[in-house]
């Protein structure tokens, strides 16, 4: 087989970028190692950014999403008995949509499939030759059966654990990370959200956060032990623990019920660099992780399809290869202040072990002043956002 790009990664940023690339009459190859309901039901944040919103609108794919999205000017942020709010309409002239990476996952397959686009799943012991000669190729096999396809790029968007980013030769890339000494324990539940906007909290007991998927589907978050299981956590428990930490009046109003899924995910942030080796070029996860706080993982991913899509469409319609030349420093650039700010604001909003009581006053005195003032609540609006590409 052959085609201009391959795309190793079948979740949202590689079916944007095999979407906005359609678009524009390039031809893509997507590779997935999983099946298309295992992609679509695999639970992430919903918080999208106006960029991402763009290239959905860009990509012919943001119908159902305006139709069903909820659109949120601002969030609430809880520490003692104290809450404030993050009014990002006002600072930004911006807002955010909540819809579940879920949704705008089925939405690109939809778009892909109507378009008679080429996406194979089940695909093992994916290999990437040649990336950096004029040449490359890609290897696979779909049920033993070999199979090879000749290309222009490649594009690796196929998460941290994926064979993207490890085929960049180790002495030519330097990785980045920070583990967090917690995690998140998440319930999907079927009930009204506590609040029409996402609240943050802070607590003695540690953090929580309060989101939702629409009007009758909620997600929350508690903080936890890396320790702990979800089997360890009955839904009551989790209930009980989750109105602690949220602002009183909240928890009187929460709606309980059963959980439909129940998980624990890490915290970790992790930057490679450089996320271009000839015509290999990183997307997403398998460049970068963010901690959840903030949700900027799925958002910075689409910053990247965003740099990889124009310098591919440029490259393709001009000749002119500046924007796939300068990709890697372009997507680092943005990556690495989405990664300072969900660092700062996970480091504002949670408990750690080892802090001492100076540490924590710290803490209060810096929620205090993002309460009281209007630069550091118009820094963060602008953060949250999203910032431009």
């Amino acid at each position: 087989m052959q085609t201009q790009v391959v795309i190793v990664g079948g979740g949202p940023s590689g079916l944007l970028l095999s979407q906005l690339l359609h678009v524009r009459g390039i031809d893509s190859i997507v590779l997935e190692r999983k099946t298309k309901d295992y992609v679509l039901g695999r639970i992430r944040a919903g918080v999208l950014e106006q960029g991402l919103l763009g290239l959905m609108a860009e990509a012919g794919v943001d119908a159902r999403m305006k139709a069903e999205g909820l659109r949120h000017d601002g969030t609430l942020i809880s520490y003692g008995d104290e809450t404030f709010r993050i009014d990002f309409a006002k600072l930004t002239g911006t807002p955010v949509m909540v819809y579940g990476q879920t949704e705008v996952t089925r939405d690109l397959y939809a778009a892909r499939e109507a378009a008679d686009g080429v996406i194979e799943f089940n695909v093992e012991n994916v290999a990437i030759h040649g990336a950096d000669t004029d040449t490359p190729s890609v290897t696979y096999e779909v049920g033993g059966d070999a199979r090879r396809i000749d290309c222009d790029f490649v594009a690796g968007c196929d998460g941290f654990h994926g064979v993207s980013r490890q085929t960049i030769p180790l002495d030519l890339r330097t990785e980045y990370e920070k583990v967090y000494p917690f995690g998140w324990l998440g319930i999907l539940s079927e009930t009204p959200p506590v609040s029409h906007e996402l609240i943050y909290a802070n607590s003695e007991r540690g953090f929580a956060l309060c989101s939702m998927r629409n009007d009758n589907l909620s997600r929350y978050y508690i903080q936890c032990s890396m320790s702990d299981r979800p089997k360890d956590w009955t839904d009551e428990a989790f209930w009980q623990e989750l109105k602690r930490r949220i602002p009183r009046d909240r928890a009187e109003q929460l709606v309980t019920g059963p959980s439909i899924e129940k998980s624990i995910a890490p915290l970790r942030s992790f930057v490679t660099e450089p996320m271009r080796w000839g015509r290999l070029f990183l997307c997403g996860d398998a460049a970068h992780i963010v901690p959840p706080t903030g949700a900027k993982g799925l958002n910075t991913a689409a910053s990247d399809v965003h740099y990889l899509y124009t310098g591919l469409r440029q490259f393709y319609e001009t000749g002119n290869s500046e924007g796939i030349d300068s990709y890697s420093d372009r997507a680092l650039a943005r990556v690495w202040k989405a990664e300072r700010f969900s660092w700062w604001f996970s480091s504002l909003m949670h408990r750690y072990p080892d802090q001492s009581p100076f540490d924590l006053r710290m803490q209060q005195a810096e929620l205090a002043f993002l309460r009281s003032n209007a630069a550091a609540q118009q820094a963060m609006a602008e953060n949250y956002v999203g910032l431009p590409y």
